[in-house]
């Protein structure tokens, strides 16, 4: 998926496409909090088979009432080759590789203290998480970022030169404070 076509999703340029891939993601995630991963996989893949189970047998008595020969619903799927190619692979775990072992250099410099000040920082950060996880678990934060990331961009495309005059009059707030 390119960025132009995620783009298109969170701005809402077809609406069916964002509403279909907005309400499974987030049908997802309300899922998983309320059941576990493998009862979400496993209802979701029940459903799909009661689907696919169904329709086949509709059109396999279709076929028998009407006595045609047109075969297996499903044959065109059936052929198609689903295998994920070498390349791909190679390519997206070495990309996977070279960002693990940049965050484990970046920890270890943050653990061993190579810079006082950035250690600092990071322990700061950490304690502001230790907050933020009591008040939230990761899921929450994750159906809220979802949300956010669908309703935000829409909002601030209708508005904004309201947003942009707030924005710019709390930054003139933060520097005046600062200032002082």
């Amino acid at each position: 998926m390119d960025a132009d076509r995620v783009v298109d999703l969170l701005y809402w340029r077809d609406v069916k496409n964002t509403g279909v891939v907005f309400g499974a993601s987030l049908l997802l995630l309300l899922s998983l909090s309320v059941c576990s991963i493998i009862s979400v996989l496993s209802y979701v893949a029940l459903a799909l088979l009661s689907v696919t189970i169904t329709f086949r047998i509709y059109k396999g008595i279709l076929q028998a009432i009407q006595k045609s020969d047109e075969g297996h619903p499903f044959k065109q799927y059936l052929d198609q080759e689903v295998a994920l190619p070498a390349q791909l692979v190679h390519k997206y775990s070495d990309i996977a590789l070279g960002r693990i072992n940049a965050t484990m250099v970046e920890l270890r410099r943050l653990f061993l203290v190579e810079d006082l000040v950035d250690s600092l920082k990071f322990a700061v950060f950490m304690w502001i998480l230790t907050y933020v996880g009591a008040l939230f678990n990761g899921l929450t934060i994750l159906i809220l970022g979802l949300i956010g990331a669908f309703s935000c961009p829409i909002v601030y495309e209708k508005h904004q030169t309201q947003i942009d005059h707030y924005v710019a009059l709390i930054n003139n707030q933060v520097k005046d404070v600062v200032g002082k």
